[in-house]
């Protein structure tokens, strides 16, 4: 772990930006398939290790071209216990998927950390269940059991944080805070709502925030909102509530699209790149803390640059 006195992204106003939709782009966009939308399957072999590799590129001159500090996040979002298992891992297997991921993040890092810095290796960590829905719901405790395998693994490699995307409820967020504490590896814990801004749960998103600082003494590092339309939760970050202060990253969808929608459609609906990137205008003003910026499911490097500028502006 590189920053042992804090991540960077909280010091100071800096801006951070990370990629997009990684699955998306490689399903659509590169013509692999990724069977349970896992992108770590692709490290089986030298091809989609290199397709990976390739995938970071942008992003990182993008982040270099705006003077920014870069979060490499490993494409491991699918990759714990029961979603490993559906695809034919054994849990050393799977630990060993992992420790690659990160390892080929600190390939890009010290490839490129002489004309971007800082950048942070972050190990993604995916929900149990669907991302689009509360199912299989666990307890706090529960959660923390499942999740602190891939923390674990997570901490014994050059990872410097966490980062849990598209969370649906509050529970699975409090215990995988809990197993990054555990673990002593900082953590971002990242929540998805649904058109209405709330959680699949029906939790309003500072109600969530709000929860999980409550039950844990505030260990997640910061919050974030990801897997969603800006016009899906803008409303929601209007006024001075306190837990907005706590919400310093966006990674949104590019399509307006429900979730519901977005399981049914049988093509990528990639959005307007410029109209993602004005509205994350919108959010920077209304969110004084929001430092670390990218996106989420149809959006690639050309949303990520609008976005950039935007708020960089």
């Amino acid at each position: 772990m590189r920053f042992r006195e804090g991540l960077p992204q909280l010091a100071g106003d800096r801006l951070f930006v990370t990629d997009g939709g990684i699955e998306t782009v490689l399903i659509f966009h590169r013509g692999f398939e990724l069977p349970e939308f896992a992108a770590f399957d692709l490290l089986k072999d030298e091809a989609g290790t290199a397709a990976l590799r390739d995938y970071y590129e942008p992003y990182i001159t993008i982040a270099r071209g705006a003077g920014a500090g870069f979060i490499l996040e490993a494409p491991t979002w699918r990759a714990s216990r029961d979603w490993g298992a559906r695809l034919g891992y054994s849990p050393e297997a799977l630990a060993g998927a992992n420790r690659a991921a990160i390892a080929l993040m600190e390939e890009l890092r010290a490839e490129h950390e002489g004309d971007v810095s800082p950048i942070v290796i972050s190990g993604c960590i995916g929900p149990r269940g669907d991302g689009y829905a509360s199912s299989d719901l666990m307890s706090a405790v529960e959660a923390e059991g499942y999740h602190a395998e891939q923390i674990a693994t997570f901490a014994g490699s050059a990872a410097d944080m966490a980062t849990a995307l598209t969370l649906t409820y509050a529970d699975e967020a409090v215990g995988i805070a809990r197993a990054a504490a555990a673990a002593r590896l900082p953590v971002a814990i990242s929540f998805t709502v649904e058109t209405d801004g709330r959680l699949a749960s029906g939790q309003s998103l500072g109600d969530a925030i709000e929860q999980v600082d409550e039950e844990t003494s505030s260990t997640p590092a910061y919050y974030m909102v990801n897997c969603a339309h800006p016009t899906h939760f803008a409303a929601e970050l209007a006024g001075d509530d306190r837990w907005l202060e706590r919400l310093l990253g966006v990674r949104a969808n590019a399509s307006e699209r429900s979730h519901a929608e977005l399981d049914e459609a049988e093509g990528l609906d990639d959005g307007d790149p410029a109209d993602l990137g004005a509205r994350h205008r919108e959010l920077d003003r209304g969110l004084p803390g929001l430092r670390v910026v990218g996106g989420c499911c149809g959006t690639d490097h050309r949303h990520v640059s609008e976005i950039c500028a935007a708020v960089g502006a």
